[in-house]
């Protein structure tokens, strides 16, 4: 009778096992991943804010304001009429 009951633990041990790699452990794992996905989302959005700042900043020293953002509007504009060139060779 002992024996059985040894069995009968283990199985419930070996399926509680089971569940929890299936639920928790995958679960762990999915809030792990997104919250470092937002982290460096956040990182790289903040990183390309900078990069534009002082791009302009760098600009506006032998250009002005006014000069520094027509270079802007010229790049942004040159790059959306690329890109409008481009959206049929897909």
């Amino acid at each position: 009778m002992h024996e059985y009951a040894t069995k009968f633990a283990d199985l419930l041990e070996q399926v509680a096992t089971r569940v929890r790699e299936m639920t928790v452990d995958r679960a762990r794992t999915a809030v792990t991943l997104t919250g470092l996905g937002i982290l460096a989302g956040t990182l790289g959005l903040m990183t390309l804010i900078f990069l534009v700042w002082a791009i302009f900043g760098a600009l506006e020293i032998p250009l002005t304001t006014a000069g520094a953002f027509a270079v802007f509007g010229v790049v942004l504009l040159g790059g959306g009429g690329y890109m409008w060139f481009k959206r049929n060779d897909e």
